[in-house]
């Protein structure tokens, strides 16, 4: 049985989000004698007040230095106050109603942490949390990237996404543009170890693991990566000595324990694999069942047999296509015979090799289905005890896009289309590309009529592109939330949810059948008539500005009468800022299209970039800010 950690990725939420400092916390309701009164609905009456200090400190029991959102929530969930750490650890929330509350602190690379404090009759309480790294990364690599600028961080996460899904050379760019803002960081060089391995470029990973470490000494997972190459080399002092070291490093990480227990049950060293394997089980639980074969073997060689037994056919039962374990698990129902487990029992390579950590840790890359599943298959997840006011949440984003209407008359882009047709095997063909330049109007009438156009001329295209099929209406998507339209759906709110390292509300909407559809249409030719379509889907609010960060959408049901049977787009926003002046827009960056028409299956990639924007006023040029690439959109609308 092998067990495998190369390149291990750690699943670490990354936040850069906009944080209030104390002297800018949410307006008073009344303010009387000069002091903050929150929540009293407007009366004029005092209510006795108290303030609460929040103290964050380290795994090392240091004053947290990095960047975190500390935020006072109402036990009804309701979120009270939001703070930002000054520079010794702490924040205080000053002039709180007496009542009870969970301060909550989220931190790139560390435990979301939460305490109940009751601040009844107390005019101040103190509270102590204390951050503990994510499952699967060290404390010192936590620290590490809790300090990095939130650039890097936003690159880190998309890199590592990538290479859980793997696809190392969507990680690439991530990695360069995240080694760009932060040169020769630990975590950063390591993942382009990772990037290396997933290449199968063994020994660029293994100078990239060393150089890692040589950044940071203590980085658990290089040396975890370190010992399985030497394992696979059947160097098994120097994979010790990296494992001790690991364990050393964090002594909570169940792989590191595993480590050891391979190395020691293939230098014959019984007890110490038996002690290593519980430790592991211990720390790991479910997640690290796939040291229980191990254990077996090594509980079969010390005469054990019944609790090997035992051991393994709880593991078969979980893991029915081990096939090796179950091989073990025959060989250890029959009659006893002698199980000599001098490497592991005797059996060979092919038997030994066992589902790969790496494996377990990135998943595949999803089902073979040929698109995304649908919208309300599933409800992504949510931070608990987090709950958002809807309609606080839908006005804000709807004065976002009163804001873009307002202040954008038209803006170009160079727009980049990949087009991969899809079999019903579900497999791609060759992609066919495709570059626009690509223009867009927004005009707003008196009226409260909005008109959204859409202009595009082929700069150059590889053979097989084809022009029959435009997919128009991406940028008329976040008008869902517009004051003019949001009537139109039925709009809830999931929750509160990460998105590429930062806060935000998660939402709900799909078209009212008791209100007209007035934003999605289809049309068969410049001079076809139009088929308006209900749509369904879910955005990501910033918690901090309430800019659109993404949408999904998908059809409420098929339209029959010209053969639409699936329609699914997803598109990503990201800031734009005017060079003269500092206003700043939320314009499409990436987006993706999955249709099926008339039995055929599409798949489109869009990327806008060299953006230049027009505004109302002053006609003013505006370009993506430094290290931001604009992004496509995917979809088949037309804005009325």
């Amino acid at each position: 049985m092998r067990l495998r950690v190369l390149g291990f990725l750690a699943t670490v939420p990354f936040l850069s989000v906009g944080i209030r400092t104390s002297a800018q916390e949410a307006s008073p309701d009344v303010i009387m004698g000069g002091g903050t009164v929150p929540g009293t609905g407007g009366l004029n009456r005092i209510i006795e007040t108290g303030n609460i200090d929040v103290f964050v400190s380290d795994p090392n029991n240091e004053p947290f230095a990095g960047t975190a959102v500390v935020t006072l929530i109402r036990l009804s969930g309701q979120v009270y106050r939001q703070g930002a750490l000054d520079q010794e650890g702490s924040v205080r929330f000053n002039n709180v109603a007496l009542s009870e509350y969970n301060v909550q602190v989220v931190a790139p690379a560390f435990e979301r942490a939460v305490k109940h404090v009751d601040l009844s009759g107390k005019p101040l309480m103190r509270v102590t949390i204390v951050l503990r790294p994510e499952e699967g990364i060290d404390a010192s690599s936590a620290l590490s990237l809790a300090m990095l600028k939130p650039k890097a961080q936003k690159e880190i996460a998309k890199a590592m996404a990538a290479l859980r899904e793997e696809k190392p050379e969507a990680a690439r760019s991530h990695l360069d543009a995240a080694n760009r803002v932060a040169p020769n960081h630990a975590e950063v060089i390591y993942l382009y170890g990772v990037y290396s391995s997933q290449l199968k470029q063994l020994n660029e990973a293994r100078t990239y693991w060393t150089q890692a470490l040589t950044l940071n000494p203590r980085h658990a997972r290089a040396l975890l990566s370190l010992g399985e190459l030497s394992m696979q080399n059947k160097k098994y002092d120097e994979a010790l000595d990296y494992g001790n070291r690991a364990v050393q490093a964090d002594s909570g990480s169940w792989r590191a324990h595993a480590l050891l227990a391979e190395v020691h049950l293939w230098q014959g060293s019984r007890e110490e694999s038996i002690k290593e394997a519980e430790r592991a089980l211990e720390l790991g639980h479910g997640q690290a069942a796939t040291i229980q074969p191990w254990l077996a073997r090594a509980l079969a060689e010390r005469g054990e047999r019944e609790r090997a037994i035992g051991v393994l056919d709880g593991y078969v039962h979980d893991h029915p296509g081990d096939l090796a374990a179950k091989a073990d698990l025959d060989r250890l129902r029959q009659p006893p015979v002698s199980m000599s487990v001098s490497g592991p029992a005797g059996a060979n390579e092919a038997e030994m090799k066992a589902t790969s950590l790496n494996e377990a840790v990135l998943g595949g890359i999803g089902d073979s289905a040929w698109r995304p599943p649908e919208i309300d298959e599933s409800i992504p997840p949510i931070e608990p005890g987090a709950t958002c006011a809807l309609d606080e949440v839908v006005q804000k984003a709807g004065k976002q896009m009163e804001e873009l209407v307002r202040n954008v008359d038209r803006f170009t882009a160079t727009e980049a289309v990949t087009h991969e047709a899809i079999n019903k095997k579900g497999v791609p063909s060759i992609p066919e590309t495709a570059k626009f330049d690509y223009m867009v109007s927004i005009q707003a009438f008196k009226s409260g009529f909005l008109n959204v156009e859409e202009y595009r001329q082929r700069k150059n295209a590889s053979a097989g592109f084809p022009d029959s099929v435009m997919v128009n209406g991406l940028p008329a998507m976040v008008l869902v939330f517009h004051p003019r339209f949001a009537p139109n759906y039925a709009i809830t709110c999931e929750g509160l949810s990460r998105l590429n390292g930062q806060l935000a509300w998660q939402v709900h909407f799909q078209q009212r059948k008791d209100r007209p559809n007035q934003l999605r249409s289809y049309k068969l030719g410049p001079d076809g008539p139009a088929y308006p379509v209900a749509v369904k889907g879910r955005a990501w609010i910033g918690a901090d500005a309430y800019e659109i960060l993404r949408m999904e959408t998908d059809l409420v049901s098929p339209l029959p009468e010209i053969r639409l049977t699936a329609d699914h787009i997803a598109v990503e926003y990201g800031p734009v800022v005017f060079r003269k002046g500092r206003t700043k827009m939320w314009l499409p960056r990436t987006a993706e299209v999955f249709y099926d028409w008339k039995g055929r299956r599409v798949h489109r990639q869009h990327r806008f970039s060299n953006y230049l924007l027009f505004s109302v006023d002053d006609k003013q040029k505006i370009s993506a800010p430094k290290g931001e690439e604009s992004a496509a959109l995917p979809g088949a609308a037309k804005s009325n």
